[in-house]
């Protein structure tokens, strides 16, 4: 099979933008060749400049269809009561009414979503594994199967995270009625994610990785079978947890453990580049610095954390001690890349009161700065080889539309950073996973026959939510 080959005017390469970039990608999916200031002859002329796609690191994907239910005050808004412990009985009680069809439902109009908007791959963060009453299903693994079929129909690449959710809190508490359909056991878990590695589908563009939930889910030694159960699958697999999310989460652990869930980590998991540590809100400046020399990621979900009222991760101290962090959409309240960047910056601006604080040194642009982050963390997260344009790495792309007022005269970094802190949204025009066009001109690009898969997909999400709400 000979290569498909593309031409980009503007393409932004591991060195920074480059003009008249021709693209070979090779029959796996993958660059072949990657030629700055080559000729157009023969090649398929891309419709603007294009970058990289992006990782969502961190998504749960029915919650997609709870966005807004959980915007009203409570009782007595004086009282603080509104949080994210309060947001979370919602949820409890959305999930409750969850079906396998609606989950697939909601999974795979989310994913064409996100693909729309310039995500390539997704990291599902998946602790929905039971029925309603908490009775296993027939095939213990139907609910994560559902993910990954919803991720193959929209043609995203997916990571699949299933979750060990074992205790309600810290010293191994007994889980609540809200959450018995998460819960198993560290051998019931360990059943799940061997099952699912010798049934993970044939496909090139999914993998499998491990979810501790978090230090208050789990106890210390089942996150150490957790971390030996990943090591079995493979070196390189993924390993993810939430972590100091909430200052209530911080004040439980300092109660059980006598020190705060960061630090906990660090000092008894062996922390490194398979790990992603999700939010890490709460961090004091020795366990942020320390968190940045370990080489793992860190997940930052800048809409959902704004959303839940988590706080502000310390990113300037992070990046200074050159950290690594990728974003996610988390809840999906927006699934919008630039927009979680946008807020990022802007979150630190709020609280420093300055500007262009995560620019990264003098006379450098803030938008060039902040993809090119959050591009190697999501892929080092992920375990996909993406994150940049160059030879071996996935023919993962996304083409910017030249057209969109937003970007009008911008070229190079100037285009990240209209991008990202313009007023345009839908930026998006084509997108490419693994060489092959998933996206035209905003479009799906039809797959299920007659009737394309986004519009399948969309009468099955609006059947699922009229049933629901």
């Amino acid at each position: 099979m000979e290569p498909l080959t593309l031409f980009a005017e503007q393409a932004l390469l591991p060195g920074g933008w480059q003009r008249d970039v021709r693209l070979a990608i090779g029959a796996n999916g993958h660059f072949v060749a990657v030629t700055p200031g080559g000729r157009s002859d023969q090649a398929q002329r891309l419709a603007g400049p294009v970058l990289p796609g992006m990782t969502n690191l961190h998504s749960h994907a029915f919650q997609r269809a709870m966005a807004g239910l959980a915007e009203r005050a409570g009782a007595d808004p004086s009282a603080q009561s509104d949080n994210f412990w309060t947001w979370r009985e919602v949820m409890y009680r959305f999930l409750a009414a969850l079906e396998p069809d609606d989950v697939e439902a909601i999974a795979t109009w989310l994913y064409l979503e996100l693909l729309r908007a310039g995500y390539t791959t997704v990291v599902e963060f998946h602790y929905l594994h039971h029925a309603p009453d908490g009775q296993r299903y027939a095939d213990a693994a139907e609910l994560s199967l559902r993910i990954l079929r919803a991720a193959r129909r929209a043609g995203i690449a997916v990571t699949l995270l299933p979750v060990l959710y074992a205790h309600s809190g810290f010293g191994g508490a007994a889980p609540t009625a809200g959450q018995r359909r998460f819960v198993h056991s560290i051998d019931s878990y360990s059943r799940l994610v061997e099952d699912l590695a010798a049934r993970l589908p044939a496909w090139p563009l999914a993998r499998l990785g491990v979810a501790p939930h978090s230090l208050r889910a789990v106890t210390p030694e089942e996150l150490t079978q957790v971390v030996a159960l990943a090591e079995r699958l493979g070196p390189a697999t993924p390993i993810h947890l939430h972590i100091a999310e909430q200052l209530g989460e911080v004040a439980a652990c300092q109660s059980a453990f006598g020190t705060t869930p960061v630090a906990w980590l660090l000092d008894h998991a062996p922390v490194d580049r398979r790990f992603c540590l999700v939010h890490a809100t709460h961090t004091t400046p020795h366990e942020t610095e320390r968190l940045a020399q370990s080489g793992a990621a860190v997940g930052l979900c800048p809409t959902t954390e704004a959303n839940l009222g988590d706080g502000l991760f310390d990113a300037p101290r992070y990046l200074q001690s050159g950290g690594h962090f990728g974003i996610g959409s988390d809840s999906n309240v927006c699934v919008d890349p630039f927009e979680e960047l946008r807020v990022l910056e802007y979150g630190q601006r709020l609280t420093l009161r300055r500007r262009n604080v995560l620019a990264g040194g003098p006379g450098l642009s803030v938008g060039a700065g902040l993809t090119a982050a959050a591009l190697a963390g999501g892929a080092q997260a992920a375990g996909h080889p993406t994150g940049e344009i160059a030879v071996g790495a996935r023919a993962d792309l996304i083409v910017l539309d030249p057209a969109d007022p937003s970007l009008a005269g911008r070229g190079g970094e100037g285009l990240l950073d209209a991008a990202i802190f313009g007023p345009g949204r839908g930026l998006v025009r084509d997108v490419l996973v693994g060489g092959r066009l998933v996206v035209r001109d905003r479009q799906h690009v039809p797959s299920d026959g007659p009737v394309g898969v986004a519009e399948s997909a969309l009468a099955a999400y609006r059947a699922t939510l009229k049933r629901l709400l």
